[in-house]
């Protein structure tokens, strides 16, 4: 065998137990107590948690925005997320008017081959039907492993939203394919007119953001989203949702058996509307804003009831002189935050603390997001899948800084935040990439993950 990692605390979606693992080849070949130790490497894990990998599905590295591109490139942004105890991102290249769906992501395939430090997939956002060839072309993109395709109910001035006759098309042709449409839910129009409306009344500091597009903004969006997946009978994919009303929404839904999934992410479990009073508000501002205490609370909750699937981070960071853009108009403030980095140790410090278990953070950080997206070699730590593996340290004190990531964004909405446990090492397939606070990995030995769709 190639690496033995020895007496640490397995986790999984279900349960713990001390054992040995086995890795050959990158896949996971044992699991048991006192294994073979005619390992080239042996690892002492007593003491240690020892989890799977991490899987980020909602990234955005690279992506122009607001008048530039988010300051992490694949190489900076997939380093990070090694470093944070993350094997797999989704990342969102935007399909626009012209473009193809496979055309777009071999385009970025080709970056990332050369780039990735983690294994990757991909979600391409659907902007334009092209006279319906993009519906044709679902087909092809399916069988290449593309099997989730995003929609935005937002953006409509800056040409990226879908109206309600292009979701359903989008639902019922996904359906077909075993493919799935993932909606970012907010209602433009609403924002649109509070936005004229604060700036008319010289309203412009990045308390506004949040004002522009509060719970009730996003709440109508989250259901008329979910009214139509259920009465198309269609799964669907509600991504990073922030507020209570719209949450509710779709725990009705699931309670009468509809697919619909729900992620949240870091930011609206640690965060409230409060930091957009702050002097620096203007690096907090991402679309959804974080919404009030109620909401963030009612999120906690369906995370403990079973009601939030996943956990992923929206990463899309822009610099702070980028930021500074909108110091006194929130409107030219580039939307989005930092978090692939932190999205694992902040989970798992959640656990170690007591508030929810270690199998629950594996459950929505790692074996959801691969059964929903048909990672089938990803997910968990069991015999025949990736040696996707994190050690995990809980009695390790850290800090989060922007000293101490491994982002090449200059600031972090997390400076400051102090967790009690952190992970100590990364191994993608059985490769180590991470050792106490080094990237060690090498750009490039990220792979492209063929996806397999949903059962029909």
């Amino acid at each position: 065998m190639d690496l033995l990692i020895k007496n640490g605390t397995i986790v999984t979606a279900t349960e713990s137990f001390v054992a040995d693992l086995a890795v050959k080849d990158g896949k996971i070949t044992a699991i048991g107590k006192d294994l073979d130790t005619d390992a080239k490497e042996i690892v002492d894990a007593t003491g240690k948690l020892v989890l799977p990998g991490a899987i980020d599905a909602h990234t955005h590295m690279a992506m122009p925005f607001g008048g530039t591109v988010s300051a992490d490139s694949y190489l900076a942004g997939t380093r990070a997320a090694a470093c944070g105890g993350v094997t797999t991102i989704f990342d969102y290249p935007v399909q626009h008017a012209g473009e193809t769906i496979l055309g777009l992501v071999n385009s970025k395939r080709k970056v990332l081959e050369k780039e990735a430090c983690v294994d990757y997939a991909m979600h391409c956002c659907i902007t334009n039907l092209n006279d319906g060839e993009i519906l044709d072309e679902l087909e092809k993109a399916v069988a290449e492993g593309i099997t989730s395709f995003k929609c935005f109910l937002v953006y409509k001035k800056e040409g990226m939203m879908v109206d309600d006759a292009t979701l359903a098309r989008l639902l019922l042709r996904a359906k077909e394919l075993g493919a799935m449409i993932n909606v970012h839910a907010e209602n433009p129009d609403l924002i649109d007119l509070n936005i004229e409306n604060f700036l008319k009344e010289g309203k412009t500091s990045a308390w506004y953001h949040y004002l522009s597009r509060p719970e009730y903004v996003e709440a109508e969006a989250d259901q008329r989203a979910v009214h139509w997946a259920k009465h198309l009978d269609a799964p669907i994919y509600i991504v990073h949702m922030a507020d209570k009303e719209g949450l509710e929404a779709c725990i009705r839904a699931k309670e009468e058996g509809a697919p619909v999934y729900v992620e949240t992410c870091p930011q609206y479990l640690e965060f409230t509307c409060d930091v957009y009073k702050r002097e620096d508000g203007r690096n907090f501002v991402c679309s959804p804003p974080m919404k009030g205490q109620e909401s963030l609370d009612a999120l906690w909750e369906a995370i403990k009831d079973g009601f939030i699937d996943t956990i992923a981070t929206d990463h899309c960071p822009f610099q702070s002189y980028e930021k500074d853009w909108g110091k006194d108009d929130f409107t030219k403030i580039p939307n989005g935050c930092a978090g692939v980095e932190n999205m694992y140790p902040y989970m798992l410090d959640a656990a170690n603390s007591g508030k929810i278990t270690f199998e629950k953070v594996v459950e929505l950080c790692s074996a959801n997001p691969a059964k929903i997206f048909g990672c089938t070699d990803k997910g968990s730590l069991s015999i025949g899948k990736d040696a996707d593996i994190v050690i995990y340290d809980k009695d390790k004190d850290f800090t989060i800084s922007v000293s101490n990531m491994h982002s090449d964004c200059d600031h972090t909405i997390w400076e400051g935040k102090k967790l009690h446990g952190y992970p100590v090492q990364t191994y993608l397939r059985g490769k180590l990439v991470y050792d106490n606070g080094e990237f060690v990995g090498t750009p490039g030995m990220g792979q492209y993950i063929k996806r397999k769709p949903r059962e029909q």
